[in-house]
Formats: C-alpha cells, sequence, structure tokens
C-alpha cells in the first residue's frame, strides 16, 4: 500500500484524465513567432521557478513558497489573449503571473530573498508583491481573498467604463470558498467584466479534488448565477489562449463574467515545505512525459516549424543567464533597513 492510498485516496482519484489533454481535433495552431514567444515566456517561469526553489533550499528564502512549475501554459495562454490594461490578481502561488505580467525577474526574485530591491521593498516576500504599472494586483495569501478583490476591479473597470477586463485567478481549493459565490453573485448581476480562471492542479493544498469538492467540474460552478464556464486543457497553450479570447471578448462586451477551469498539473508540491506524499511518482511523471507545456511547444518549434535545436539551445541559455543575473541581484542587494518597519502602515492626509 502506497502513501497515497494509506491516507485514503484511490487510484482512480489521484490518476488525472488523459482525455482531458487529448489534443482536440479542432486545437488551434500558433505561428512560429507565437510559439517562440510560448516557449520564451514559458521556459522564464519554470528557470525561475526552479532556481527559487534552490535558493529556498539553501536558507535564501525564508517563510512561504510555492512553485508554478507544470502550469506556466494557463498564465501565458491568457496574457496571450489579454490587451494592455487588463488587470491581473491570483493567489499565493504567484511568480508566473508577475513573470507573464512583464515584472522584471530581479524584483521578483528580490522581493523573495527579502531585499530593498524587491517590489515591496523586501517586506511582501513570496505571496505579497504587487505592480500598479504592470497592473498586477498581487497574490494573497488568504485562500480566496483575491476573488472579491478580482471582482472589485471589475466593478471599478464598469464604473470607469474603461474597457478593461479583470482576470482573477484562482486554485480549486478557493473554489470552495464562500466569498467566490458572494463574488460570481455580484459579478452576474451587475455584468462587471471578470474572467474568473480556476486553476484545478487536482489537489488543492493536498486533497484530491475526488475527495473533497461536490462538483468536480469547476467551469460549472456559476451554473446558478447564470455565468457561462468551460474547461479549457489547461497544459496546452494554444488551447488557453483560444478559451481565453473568447472569456475576454464576452466580458470586454458587457455580457458579464466568464469562468474557465483550466485542467493543469502542479509538479511540486503544495509549497517547497509539502512531500506531495498523496501522490504517486509515477502519476507526476507520466504528466511530465506525455504533458508537459513546455516540451510540447518545444516539439511543435522543431517538427512543425523548422526551427534548429541549436537556436532552442540558445533561448535557454539566454533564459538562464536571466534568471542567473536575477538570483546574483537578490543574493547581493541590502535588507530593508529596519525604519521601514514603520512605513506603509498609515497614508498621510492631505490638507
Amino acid at each position: 500500500m502506497d502513501a497515497a492510498t494509506e491516507a485514503g485516496q484511490t487510484k482512480s482519484d489521484l490518476t488525472p484524465s488523459d482525455a482531458a489533454h487529448a489534443p482536440a481535433p479542432n486545437t488551434p495552431q500558433f505561428t512560429r513567432d507565437e510559439d517562440l514567444h510560448a516557449y520564451h515566456e514559458m521556459l522564464l517561469i519554470r528557470r525561475f521557478e526552479e532556481k527559487a526553489g534552490q535558493l529556498y533550499g539553501m536558507g535564501l528564502i525564508g517563510g512561504f513558497c510555492h512553485l508554478y512549475i507544470g502550469q506556466e501554459a494557463v498564465v501565458i495562454g491568457m496574457q496571450m489573449a489579454s490587451v494592455e490594461g487588463d488587470q491581473v490578481i491570483t493567489g499565493y502561488r504567484d511568480h508566473g503571473h508577475m513573470l507573464a505580467c512583464g515584472m522584471d525577474p530581479k524584483g521578483v526574485m528580490a522581493e523573495l530573498t527579502g531585499r530593498r530591491g524587491g517590489y515591496s521593498r523586501g517586506k511582501g516576500g513570496s505571496m505579497h508583491m504587487f505592480s500598479r504599472e504592470k497592473q498586477f494586483f498581487g497574490g494573497h495569501g488568504i485562500v480566496g481573498a483575491q476573488v472579491s478583490l478580482g471582482t472589485g476591479l471589475a466593478f471599478a473597470d464598469a464604473y470607469k467604463k474603461n474597457g478593461q477586463v479583470s482576470l482573477t485567478y484562482m486554485g480549486d481549493g478557493a473554489a470552495n470558498q464562500g466569498q467566490v459565490y458572494e463574488s460570481f453573485n455580484m459579478a452576474q448581476l451587475w455584468k462587471l467584466p471578470v474572467v474568473y480562471v480556476i486553476e484545478n492542479n487536482r489537489y488543492a493544498m493536498g486533497t484530491s479534488v475526488a475527495r473533497a469538492s461536490a462538483q468536480t467540474d469547476f467551469s460549472k460552478r456559476g451554473i446558478s448565477f447564470g455565468i457561462p464556464g468551460e474547461q479549457v486543457d489547461g497544459m496546452d497553450v494554444r488551447t488557453v489562449r483560444e478559451a481565453a479570447a473568447r472569456a475576454i471578448a464576452h466580458a470586454r462586451s458587457g455580457e458579464g463574467p466568464y469562468i474557465l477551469e483550466m485542467q493543469t498539473y502542479r509538479y511540486r508540491g503544495h509549497s517547497m515545505s509539502d512531500p506531495a506524499k498523496y501522490r504517486t511518482k509515477d502519476e507526476v511523471s507520466k504528466m511530465r512525459d506525455e504533458h508537459d507545456p513546455i516540451e510540447m511547444v518545444r516539439k511543435r518549434l522543431i517538427d512543425m516549424h523548422g526551427v534548429p535545436e541549436a537556436e532552442l539551445k540558445a533561448t535557454d541559455a539566454k533564459v538562464r543567464e536571466t534568471v542567473n543575473d536575477a538570483a546574483e541581484f537578490a543574493t547581493h542587494d541590502p535588507e530593508p533597513d529596519p525604519a521601514e518597519l514603520w512605513t506603509d502602515i498609515l497614508l498621510e492626509s492631505r490638507a
């Protein structure tokens, strides 16, 4: 009996559905440039997260650290369908979203290590970074809290009539939170321009969705409110981009919210402190071998677009250099001055 079975989970609970990741007959195709862009952006997230894991293991990153490895196609596909001005807000597995929004890897990594050059000046850590410039309104440590905030962003967009859309991410665990449904109700009632992206990586904090959710088709969670939704292969950046374009157009046109359930998979545990004994090594290996989002793009670039393997290796080398530079900065930048403990607490009123 393996550890997962001892925990009360069955093999059927644990094995991801291959059908969910089988290429659809009408899968949209990317141009050479689109695939190159997706490859670079997803690879940046992958290499960044691998380096973050190394720094955590060395004791240079404290607190919690939730890695996005395996889920890269979700945020990159969504960003490929969005336009400048659209907002992004998510939970604590947030480094990939920051990079996808164009935030500087040096600033993100420096925040992880608690340095002055971090996006929150070294005081926020992994789960609390923001960039008004890049329209990224944070990772949030409280499960589901970002959903009501993302709905508030959409309310502001509707009030201002600025044509922007709020892309509000949550995990399958957060989808069971009560404030999520309060947000759904208000968003549909007021036809707010928000796309709710449920990143279903199948295990929340460590429990299979089959054991934690009465309705495991998360795209149906908005039915009682009249919110349309669909399931998407979140391991294929092409299907993500296509579904994202539909959902964003729906929200931007004034039709109200839309739900996208991204069927994805995280290769690492819930956080760096999670040994992930609730699933088998064979299950993780199968997903890596057969459905890795980056490897699928790499294969297309070589087989369909004729991109030389040497060019892709050069891309990887360039990405690694960017990440290494970020790590170098993040481990040598000074820590915040103790006086920073008194800043960002009260907003001075203006006479």
